[in-house]
Formats: C-alpha cells, sequence, structure tokens
C-alpha cells in the first residue's frame, strides 16, 4: 500500500492504539459504544472533550437559584469539560458522518477523530456523507487535516441553508462580538473549502433517505438536529439543542449562554423536548457524558434525561 498522507494519519492512529496510548477514552470506551437502528448500525465516537467555565453554561438566572441547582446534583463549581459525541450511522451503502469535531485547533483536550476512527477500522475515505448541526469550531473545525486538505475527500457535507448564509457572510466576524470573532474566521476559512462540494437543505424535509432535519435554530442562526429512521425504529441526534443532561432538561426555560440567540434556544429545546418524550425516541446528545445516549422523560412539569 502506498503511504499517502491519509494513510500516515491512519497508520499513526492505530500504531498509537496498539501501544495503549488513546487520549481522553480508552479503545473500548469507543468499541463498546454502538447501538442497532433497524438495519443500520451506529457507532458514536469521541472527540474528546471541551474545557470550559462554569459561567458560558447560565446566563441571566440569579445567582442563588443557580448555585441551589449545582447543589442538588452535585456539580463541580470550576471548570466545565464537556464531551463531544460524534455519531456515525452505516446502512450498508451510506456511511453518514454527524459533524466532525474541531481538530487541532481548538482545545488540546479534543480533536481526537481520527483515533476513534482508528479504532473501529473506518478510513476517513469510507465516509460519504457529513451532515452538520451547525458550524461552531467543535463540530466543523475538524474538516481539514494538519495540511489542510479535506478529511473526507470523497464525501458529500451537507448544512441548513441559513446556517451557510451565516457563517459564508464575510461580515459576520463584525456583527458576531468580539469574543466569537474566531469562531466566524475559521467557519469562513473551512466552509470555504468545500463550498463546491456542499448542499444546502431546508428544514423539515427527508435531505437524505431515512433522514430528517428539524429546525432547532437558537444556539446558532441554522442549528439542525437529526432524525434517523430505519424501518420502525428512530433516533434523533440533537447536535447542541440539549447541551447538559442537567440543565437542558430540568431548566429548558433558562436561557443558555451558549446560544446566539437565547429566547430562539429555549423555544427549541422545548419542542425538542416534548417531541422527544411523546413520541418516545431514543436521541444522541453531542455534550452529554459520553456516549450520550438515551431518551426523554416527563418530570416534574419539566424533563428529565435517562441515559440508554
Amino acid at each position: 500500500m502506498a503511504i499517502t498522507r491519509r494513510t500516515f494519519f491512519k497508520t499513526a492512529g492505530s500504531a498509537a492504539i496498539a501501544s495503549g496510548f488513546i487520549p481522553a477514552l480508552s479503545q473500548n470506551a469507543w468499541s463498546q459504544s454502538s447501538l442497532a437502528l433497524g438495519s443500520s448500525k451506529i457507532d458514536v465516537l469521541s472527540d474528546g472533550n471541551l474545557r470550559l467555565p462554569t459561567d458560558m453554561k447560565i446566563s441571566g438566572v440569579p445567582d442563588d437559584e443557580v448555585k441551589a441547582f449545582y447543589k442538588k446534583h452535585d456539580l463541580p463549581t470550576g471548570r466545565r469539560e464537556p464531551p463531544c459525541n460524534l455519531t456515525l450511522v452505516r446502512d450498508g451503502e451510506r456511511t453518514i458522518l454527524f459533524d466532525v469535531g474541531s481538530g487541532s485547533n481548538f482545545f488540546p483536550s479534543a480533536g481526537k477523530l481520527s483515533e476513534a476512527m482508528a479504532a473501529i477500522d473506518l478510513d476517513p475515505s469510507e465516509v460519504t456523507h457529513v451532515l452538520f448541526t451547525h458550524a461552531h469550531p467543535d463540530h466543523l473545525w475538524g474538516l481539514l487535516d494538519e495540511f489542510d486538505d479535506p478529511m473526507f475527500p470523497d464525501a458529500e457535507f451537507m448544512i441548513s441553508k441559513p446556517e451557510w448564509d451565516y457563517w459564508i457572510d464575510p461580515d459576520t466576524v463584525n456583527t458576531i462580538g468580539e469574543a466569537r470573532q474566531s469562531f466566524a474566521a475559521g467557519a469562513l476559512r473551512n466552509l470555504k473549502a468545500i463550498e463546491d462540494q456542499i448542499t444546502r437543505f431546508d428544514f423539515e424535509n427527508e435531505i437524505l433517505p431515512g433522514i430528517r432535519a428539524i429546525d432547532t435554530s437558537g444556539h446558532t442562526p441554522g442549528h439542525a438536529a437529526f432524525e434517523v429512521r430505519s424501518g420502525s425504529e428512530s433516533i434523533v441526534i440533537v447536535g447542541d439543542a440539549l447541551t447538559s443532561q442537567y440543565f437542558s432538561f430540568e431548566k429548558p426555560n433558562w436561557p443558555s449562554a451558549s446560544d446566539q440567540d437565547p429566547e430562539k434556544g429555549i423555544a427549541a429545546r422545548n419542542s425538542l423536548l416534548d417531541q422527544l418524550a411523546s413520541d418516545k425516541m431514543q436521541m444522541v446528545a453531542y455534550h452529554i457524558a459520553y456516549p450520550g445516549v438515551g431518551r426523554v422523560e416527563k418530570a416534574d412539569g419539566a424533563y428529565r434525561f435517562v441515559a440508554a
């Protein structure tokens, strides 16, 4: 086999696994995170984790209420380290990856997708479709490798029309606010690299056979969740519409500081939670404790997450 840039990275990842060096999670954690959905197989792949201050989670809520909530659930009050759980769906014809992680330029604790794929012996060239929930760094910046080549050279990319329009606009970097200017610059750079390979979709349509795009805008202007159906079974990839197994479910009306439009984020969160609970649908969440798979139940006037 000829050694190309891509086979070099796959070989390097495999060597790291063989030597026992796998950042963030062990090979066992990756290999045990599979489930069947009808005739499809779903794997949850870890991209590592982020490292964020807790004040990024809640905004506009009295401190005493937030402190009481932290105490109730015995949550740490310092730095949070939310996981990054990517969903891979294989149906025998297509290999579909939802989001691509953060690559090497966001947090050193993240960007581990290549190791996760090596652990299940998946070459990036086998990915046929990449569907983006949104274009924040931890979901998009893994698009290009260390040589600025596309990580998934043979894939068709898909993103919602409003999400594309927002991030591809060169003026977004001037309007998004200083704290997120790097988000805008990185999104523009990465999306421009695949401009000729990306399809923009409308919400509430079946964008691929068995996959429906759900409008969950608020976290970003065109944030999408995806319902994946095989036969009579379905699962919803929620992206960042639900980001905490505690706050997002028990306090869905609390504004999230990570949402660009907190009010729309609240509306999207409540609508999605109601659908998941009413229809008893499985879900995969990007930032809930690995692997983020579970269901939603109504409880005490709100909701709770029940891990699978």
